[in-house]
């Protein structure tokens, strides 16, 4: 790993405005990126690899990436389930 990558487990499933949504929150974030805006990373969650997606910011100082429904068909997982995620800055 290095100074660029982030790795961590976390549940798929953050709070939006009183809604579930299927992303998965960074730890950490801010200071891993060093904003609070959007950026572009490429994401490992479990064994699928996402490229140059978005980490969006959650409204309360962090990111998230969210995990569209044919990524969470091909990780077999859905929201409440825990991936291994590696963040790698772009």
């Amino acid at each position: 790993m290095t100074a660029d990558q982030k790795t961590f487990e976390a549940p798929i499933g953050v709070e939006v405005q009183g809604e579930t949504w299927s992303c998965v929150e960074i730890p950490g974030s801010a200071d891993f990126f060093g904003t609070g805006k959007t950026v572009r990373v490429d994401a490992l969650i479990d064994a699928v690899k996402l490229e140059n997606v978005g980490a969006m910011v959650t409204g309360t100082g962090g990111h998230m990436v969210s995990l569209n429904a044919k990524v969470r068909k091909a990780l077999g997982k859905d929201i409440g389930d825990t991936v291994a995620v590696t963040i790698t800055k772009r």
